[in-house]
């Protein structure tokens, strides 16, 4: 990969953030007949657009501490809560706060046929405790940050890049400050409730060496020698961030190699603005180092988002060689196998499309698609060359339909 910065400077004061009523892209029948897992991490906006769209629903908030000590001590008392021969919606907001809810959800969806949507910040305490109980009866979505197809023309790259796309961030005086408190309340609230791990100093410490392998291959060798932490415990911090759906390990695509790869994952937090408030900054980062993880992460949120609210069915991989080629991101499903590679810089040389091309000679089948920081869409035989910020308001037409070269 490849990086030139080519947005332009926009100073702090110049930033113009307002309270935001963005559509999302998420879409819930709510005339169907199934219950619904809604997962997403905190600050995404599942309660909000739950409000807003379930309007008449009965709505039970964990995070309340009546709600919780209520239900925590006797989840029994959950079905007084409901009205005889209700045929609305109940909302159990962040489930994952009493996970033994489930164990009475199963039982009124049986009995009474009452409808569910249950959202949760964290699978950790669901996977452990019961979430299979609902298999067959549970719909599962996803809520993502926001996305440039929500936010139109009020998206702006570069704010994208420095504060990504949580809702909250948008109506904040101060995003940095926020974007802070945010990670301060993941701490207290997630990881300190929940007593997954008991050195809360040494998880801080791990979350920002985990920021240094964002867009990375994971060595988990090399982060515990850098931290001073155990590897089994490193490789358990991991396990972690995935429950909190605030990190992800993106695979190797190996499928019917031709040639020898890597195989080790690579890392990326979930938002680019939880990423540059993790990254720690000093006289000895260059700009490259942290701005081009932040390109690849935004690119990646979009793809998770709109695969997600459009049920596109893609996988998400990334490819590299033995002999250090790399191709960013692969999706693959039945929609065909797409390969994008992320360049900054606004000029297009042969050497740029090497790695797509190599891809391209095992893969015969595979779509490419260059994501740059000129102004114009291009074509090198069978690459397809576009914007950045293009690129991602084409992204679903692009995931839906391969071949599709309209401007």
């Amino acid at each position: 990969m490849y990086f030139v910065i080519f947005v332009d400077k926009i100073h702090k004061k110049d930033y113009h953030f307002v309270m935001n009523n963005f559509p999302r892209l998420i879409n819930i029948d709510p005339e169907q007949k199934s219950s619904i897992f809604l997962f997403g991490p905190r600050a995404t906006g599942k309660t909000t657009w739950l409000r807003k769209h379930f309007s008449q629903a009965i709505v039970i908030d964990l995070l309340k501490t009546e709600d919780y000590h209520n239900l925590l001590s006797n989840p029994s008392r959950l079905e007084h809560r409901i009205p005889p021969h209700f045929s609305g919606w109940v909302i159990i907001d962040e489930i994952q706060k009493v996970p033994m809810l489930l164990n009475e959800v199963h039982r009124l969806i049986e009995t009474y046929g009452y409808r569910f949507i249950l959202t949760g910040s964290s699978a950790r305490s669901l996977r452990r405790k019961g979430i299979n109980l609902l298999a067959g009866r549970a719909l599962d979505y996803r809520m993502h940050p926001l996305t440039c197809q929500e936010m139109q023309k009020s998206f702006s790259l570069e704010q994208a890049l420095q504060f990504g796309l949580l809702p909250a961030v948008y109506n904040a005086a101060d995003p940095k400050h926020y974007l802070s408190t945010y990670i301060t309340a993941y701490l207290r609230e997630e990881i300190l409730q929940e007593g997954i791990t008991r050195n809360i100093a040494e998880f801080s410490r791990f979350l920002e060496i985990a920021s240094f392998s964002q867009g990375a291959l994971l060595n988990l060798s090399e982060i515990a020698r850098e931290s001073g932490i155990e590897r089994r415990t490193v490789n358990e911090y991991f396990s972690i961030l995935g429950d909190l759906l605030i990190g992800f390990e993106l695979p190797a695509f190996t499928k019917r190699a031709k040639r020898r790869l890597m195989t080790h994952s690579k890392f990326y937090y979930f938002d680019t603005g939880i990423y540059r408030t993790l990254r720690p900054k000093g006289p000895f980062d260059r700009a490259d180092e942290i701005d081009g993880p932040a390109l690849e992460t935004l690119f990646f949120q979009h793809l998770r988002a709109i695969n997600d609210y459009f049920r596109l069915g893609y996988t998400f991989y990334f490819w590299r060689t033995s002999n250090q080629a790399e191709v960013d991101f692969i999706a693959y499903g039945e929609r065909g196998l797409l390969a994008f590679e992320i360049k900054r810089s606004k000029t297009i040389l042969p050497k740029d499309l090497k790695n797509l091309k190599l891809f391209q000679s095992d893969y015969e089948m595979a779509h490419l698609f260059m994501l740059y920081g000129g102004e114009h869409e291009e074509y090198y035989d069978n690459i397809r060359v576009l914007p950045f910020t293009k690129a991602l308001f084409q992204l679903k037409e692009i995931l839906e339909n391969p071949l599709s070269t309209s401007n």
